[in-house]
């Protein structure tokens, strides 16, 4: 196309996983294709997912498995970039965590001690082992007034069978039992989570392009950050919904395969 098309400028390319890169233990069509494509015109990417239930290391192992062999460095999730703003805000404080072993092992590793008892933060993660007990604690600790953080806001998971239910069903659970929503959500569409990211790759935020499959999350934080965006219609979005969203995506394709055929065809120096 032309020099003024936003990928343009592109040099990092930020990823959704889930819906977006593969779905369950499945590549999602054209997911190796696209980063052939990356490799070839000297641009990078990073991994950036919502999905706090697991560590940026099992992100990796499963890429790597799928058949894309990175190290975790090349991946961030929505855990780790909240325990990066803890510890800028207050270096090992007290954190009582509802989340996955794999999410309460970022927060130790991460110099955090946690606790059930007068926590300085309460944080919610996407706990694919939650328990009711969990959510009575967290409620008890929301109503007294306890800062409450949430590693992102997604409603849904996707998978190869359709849906699991994600974080924001927990968060609603919280709302209606203490009439309070998360004093922060740290993952997407909140631009610190690309403010990370570029910390990550030495990349300035301009330069950065979000691709993901969620319209609330993905290409909401094309809005905050100020950055393009691009809905690959492999994941929660259908191509009906889009017209009525208040996020509207800078591009829109049916899956990664999509996008690296875009790229290879388009002369971006014309």
């Amino acid at each position: 196309m032309k020099e003024n098309d936003k990928l343009a400028q592109v040099r990092c390319f930020l990823l959704d996983m889930d819906g977006t890169f593969y779905l369950g233990e499945r590549l999602i069509e054209g997911a190796l294709e696209f980063i052939d494509v990356l490799h070839q015109q000297g641009r990078e990417f990073l991994f950036l997912t919502n999905n706090s239930s697991k560590d940026s290391g099992q992100y990796a192992e499963k890429i790597t498995r799928l058949g894309l062999s990175i190290p975790r460095e090349k991946v961030m999730t929505s855990g780790e970039a909240t325990t990066m703003h803890i510890q800028s805000q207050r270096p090992g404080a007290r954190v009582y965590v509802v989340g996955t072993p794999a999410l309460e092992n970022e927060f130790i590793e991460s110099g955090f001690v946690l606790t059930h008892e007068m926590p300085d933060f309460a944080v919610l993660g996407f706990d694919t082992t939650l328990t009711y007990a969990k959510l009575w604690k967290l409620c008890d600790l929301v109503r007294a007034g306890m800062p409450y953080i949430a590693t992102h806001p997604d409603y849904n998971c996707p998978t190869e069978t359709g849906f699991m239910p994600d974080i924001g069903a927990m968060i609603a659970f919280v709302k209606a039992a203490t009439g309070r929503e998360p004093d922060l959500v740290v993952g997407k569409p909140n631009r610190i989570f690309i403010e990370k990211a570029a910390e990550r790759v030495g990349i300035p935020v301009s330069a950065m392009c979000m691709i993901g499959d969620r319209l609330y999350t993905d290409i909401a934080i094309g809005e905050t950050a100020g950055i393009a965006t691009i809905l690959v219609l492999s994941g929660e979005t259908r191509a009906e919904e889009v017209p009525m969203s208040a996020y509207q995506p800078s591009y829109m394709f049916q899956n990664l395969g999509a996008v690296a055929d875009y790229l290879s065809s388009v002369d971006f120096a014309k």
